[in-house]
């Protein structure tokens, strides 16, 4: 089924290696544009104080409550959204679970993004995201989220990579990975960092660590959007070099959407 709307949310402060992102959001929500109209969160360009534990803290937690607002706004029940880092989802999430109270996570990552602010060896924001929407956020946020994602509505796919802290989480709420054969049912959230895929198919991210191909990626998304009720979907981290390798990794993207939407 369609989407509602397409949020652009070029969030940058996140991550430890933001250099190509604004480059890669701007990309990215051209893709998402095509698939419902679009509303964008304002961005800070400048350096944020750290607080409560995260990195530049002031300017992720103003875009977090501006992109609250627009989706509350909006009135969407159906979400695509274009990163940015990681951490953009966590709205996101939060918008749809409010919506949908049953809604299922589907995290496709190739980092666990589990750390907590206690846990967390760099303070940057795009490895956190899991931990905040599973009760875990900073208090400021904390305050205005709604109820955790239960753990088990919650699944990795493609994970290979974390810190003591993410690990710990992980087995602290049993934290799953997604069976092949997992029958996918009810509302639907599929969260996709690009560097879950294999950079030798897609270079075109500040964290290249990933192994998942790009036609099973899109054979995986096409499924879950067949077989559930697709109602998000969040493309984060492009960060492609130059005008060149958006428009290469831009057709990836438009491929993650077009199955998304069911095309």
């Amino acid at each position: 089924m369609p989407f509602d709307v397409s949020l652009s949310y070029p969030q940058w402060q996140g991550s430890g290696r933001h250099t190509d992102l604004p480059r890669g959001a701007t990309a990215a929500a051209a893709v998402c544009a095509q698939f419902a109209p679009m509303v964008s969160v304002p961005i800070t360009d400048g350096e944020a104080a750290d607080a409560h534990g995260v990195h530049r803290w002031d300017a992720i937690f103003t875009q977090f409550r501006d992109a609250k607002a627009l989706l509350a706004r909006s009135n969407a029940r159906r979400v695509l959204a274009a990163g940015g880092d990681c951490a953009v989802d966590v709205a996101v999430i939060d918008h749809l679970h409010g919506v949908h109270p049953g809604l299922q996570v589907i995290w496709m990552d190739a980092h666990l993004d589990a750390n907590t602010p206690e846990t967390s060896p760099s303070g940057n924001f795009h490895g956190m995201p899991v931990s905040a929407i599973l009760g875990r956020a900073p208090a400021p946020m904390r305050e205005l989220m709604g109820l955790p994602i239960d753990p088990a509505r919650f699944r990795y796919v493609g994970i290979r990579v974390g810190d003591e802290g993410d690990w710990a989480l992980q087995r602290e709420l049993a934290l799953r990975q997604l069976d092949p054969q997992e029958a996918m049912r009810g509302p639907v959230h599929i969260h996709f960092d690009l560097d879950v895929l294999d950079p030798r198919e897609f270079p075109h991210v500040a964290y290249p660590e990933g192994g998942l191909g790009v036609d099973d990626a899109v054979t995986l998304v096409a499924r879950i959007a067949r077989e559930a009720d697709l109602v998000g979907f969040t493309v984060t981290e492009f960060a492609p070099l130059d005008e060149e390798a958006a428009r290469d990794g831009s057709r990836v993207i438009q491929r993650l959407c077009e199955a998304a939407a069911g095309r």
